[in-house]
């Protein structure tokens, strides 16, 4: 019981501590509300300031990992307008705490922080929706870019390597190693995933702890966040503003960019419009999905998509919406004979043949939590299992929330091992389904469509194989060759998407590869 208490006392003092940040100031109406005085609603906005009246010299469309710093960076000698279609993360108990990691993830309900979308592949996956973006419904791991994919993509190595400092030094901790984590990290080693590189936000080989956007009691950083460190006198940011299309004027030889088109949260639209300055732009950081989608809402694709929707075409391009790609993720799920600590990744092995291992543990709910909505994307193990195949979709599923909400904690007994494919070669494309923002465009990863990523998936299960088999994961089962197939089986049983699987057919792990193939919402 004491540390039961002691747990509830540290949680007590954090939110207060929260509250009081967030109460103090010259604006405690706006900053208890919407966490910094530039936050407002959408409903709010003047419309005279974007039409005929002061322009922007920036407009940023989409409140994201990227927006949130990049508004703060342009604020400091421009006026900025940050349009984001969610809320904020403040307040918000789903978001603020580690606990409620899956909470938040599968939560189904119109104002969630995350939108769910299932990929025509049958792969289930999610959108940020909410100010701070990613950073408020992922795992919390942090790393640096590699220095070959800095050298790869041209940015000046010395000004990137300048930037990670602000960001790293508001939002990112060093984790707290859980037990599974540990187990992972030497087990790593044990299996040859050298050299260990400690405590470290490099990206190198070898097997490493990175950073962690959680504090040690759970509470989450964001993004949203970063936005402290803009000039308030500059910056505008209006939440529950979903951009429907962006406005061009159409003159001499190329189409100028020079306003946005957003409704707000009854409904209403407004225009934004920068200034004509050169060097004024819109910038477009809605995502992977929302980026390519509004452009092709707004006349920027292929024609003939454009075309088949009625939707004016302002410039033919036809590489928007292709290239879209996803790291595939396979987990092997590990029982345990008892309950082991809730952990989010914060060891990694990078290894030399293309794939990094992982690993998650345990599990984690407030009982105040917002939305109890488990089950679409979770990990549950026989989940659905009796539904046949053809009938697993989505409104099966659905149907399933609805009458088991609360999983047995039973379900969580243990952990997931897992490999992501880095850099897969394998890629899709996305169309628009409608004219409808607020829908989700159909998108195709076609995972393992190239041989080389179906490979490095197979060496990847067998790493974790030999993974699960170390000495440091017999405090938890004793694993042999058995234990590891029914353990296979158990995941290839498990609700991790809409594919056909093949539970007798676990020695092959190309197919187990294609059967289990999940997200790790890295689309790109």
């Amino acid at each position: 019981m004491a540390s039961v208490g002691g747990a509830a006392l540290e949680l007590l003092v954090s939110i207060l501590l929260w509250i009081r940040t967030f109460t103090s100031g010259p604006d405690k109406e706006n900053y208890s509300k919407y966490g910094y005085p530039f936050i407002r609603e959408a409903n709010s906005f003047s419309s005279p300031r974007g039409s005929g009246g002061v322009a922007y010299d920036y407009i940023i469309i989409g409140g994201g990992t990227a927006g949130c710093p990049l508004a703060a960076t342009l604020s400091q000698n421009f006026s900025v307008l940050l349009l984001e279609r969610g809320g904020t993360p403040f307040g918000n108990v789903n978001v603020s705490f580690m606990q409620n990691f899956l909470v938040s993830l599968t939560d189904t309900s119109p104002n969630s922080a995350s939108q769910v979308f299932i990929s025509s592949d049958g792969v289930f996956n999610s959108r940020a929706r909410i100010l701070g973006g990613g950073t408020c419904i992922n795992g919390g791991f942090y790393t640096r870019a590699s220095s070959s994919y800095i050298k790869r993509v041209r940015w000046d190595a010395k000004l990137v390597n300048e930037s990670y400092h602000w960001i790293e030094k508001q939002i990112v901790q060093r984790p707290k190693l859980a037990p599974w984590q540990k187990a992972l990290r030497d087990s790593l080693l044990e299996n040859g995933v050298t050299p260990y590189n400690g405590y470290t936000f490099d990206h190198v080989y070898g097997t490493k702890v990175g950073g962690t956007i959680f504090e040690r009691n759970g509470r989450r950083h964001t993004a949203a966040e970063l936005l402290a460190s803009a000039n308030p006198e500059k910056l505008e940011v209006l939440i529950h503003a979903t951009v429907q299309k962006i406005v061009f004027e159409i003159k001499g030889k190329k189409p100028r960019a020079t306003g946005v088109i957003f409704k707000d949260e009854n409904g209403m639209q407004h225009l934004a419009v920068i200034s004509k300055q050169s060097r004024n732009e819109i910038i477009l950081s809605s995502g992977a999905i929302g980026s390519p989608q509004l452009l092709l809402l707004s006349g920027i694709g292929p024609k003939s998509q454009l075309e088949k929707l009625n939707i004016s075409v302002v410039l033919d391009n036809e590489f928007v919406g292709k290239g879209m790609s996803d790291n595939p993720t396979n987990a092997i799920y590990v029982p345990t004979s008892q309950p082991v600590e809730q952990s989010l990744i914060q060891t990694v092995g990078i290894t030399k043949m293309g794939v990094y291992i992982e690993a998650t543990s345990g599990f984690g709910q407030f009982t105040d939590s917002i939305n109890w909505n488990h089950g679409l994307v979770a990990a549950e193990i026989g989940q659905l299992i009796t539904t046949p195949l053809k009938n697993r979709k989505y409104e099966a599923i659905q149907s399933y929330n609805k009458r088991k909400r609360n999983p047995p904690h039973e379900a969580f007994m243990g952990g997931f091992i897992l490999e992501k494919v880095a850099s897969p070669l394998s890629t899709g494309h996305l169309n628009l389904l409608n004219t409808n923002v607020d829908d989700n465009p159909s998108v195709t990863f076609n995972y393992f469509s190239h041989p080389s990523d179906l490979q490095r998936c197979v060496d990847g299960v067998r790493l974790i194989e030999k993974i699960s088999r170390s000495k440091h994961f017999k405090n938890y089962m004793e694993c042999d060759s058995k234990t590891v197939e029914r353990m296979l089986n158990m995941s290839v049983q498990a609700n991790v998407n809409l594919l056909p699987t093949h539970t007798n057919d676990t020695k092959s792990l190309e197919q187990f590869c294609k059967d289990t193939v999940s997200t790790i919402w890295h689309y790109h």
